[in-house]
């Protein structure tokens, strides 16, 4: 049992350790991605706070949800670290959506995914998306953004 248990925290460690990197606090830039509470958020403002005498400067992040649009706060010495996600964005063209909004897409290179939803955020973008494609009259290209593991469309054009 222990070496299942030992191989388990090594698999988790692993994915999760692709999916973020580690960085500085002080490092990280406006318009960037970090962590916080868990969720992998755009950078919307920083500022630097000083403490005392003997203190560190205090980064005082505000930032977005990028899957949900949630703003978010969190303030981190400026020399600790914290985690960063790795925000990877590709384009597809939508091939079929049924009648639960699941969409199937197609890249360039023929590959097909069928396991993403039309977005419930921002309110309204799947009636848009809908609409746009129009029972597949229209070519419409829509943007994959994936973090940590969740995938969602976040952008769409008709062609």
């Amino acid at each position: 049992a222990t070496m299942s248990d030992d191989d388990y925290k090594i698999e988790t460690t692993d994915a999760g350790a692709s999916a973020t990197i580690p960085m500085e606090a002080g490092q990280i830039k406006k318009g960037g991605f970090m962590m916080i509470k868990g969720k992998p958020c755009k950078i919307l403002s920083i500022s630097v706070s000083k403490t005392g005498k003997h203190g560190h400067a205090k980064c005082n992040f505000v930032a977005t949800d990028i899957f949900t649009g949630k703003k978010l706060e969190d303030m981190i010495p400026s020399t600790h670290g914290t985690t960063v996600p790795i925000v990877n964005r590709t384009e597809w063209e939508i091939i079929d959506i049924d009648e639960d909004g699941v969409v199937t897409l197609m890249d360039e290179a023929g590959n097909q995914k069928a396991d993403l939803n039309l977005p419930a955020i921002p309110e309204g973008m799947d009636d848009e998306i809908r609409d746009a494609w129009a029972d597949g009259e229209n070519t419409v290209n829509v943007t994959v953004q994936a973090a940590v593991g969740i995938e969602q469309i976040v952008a769409f054009k008709k062609i």
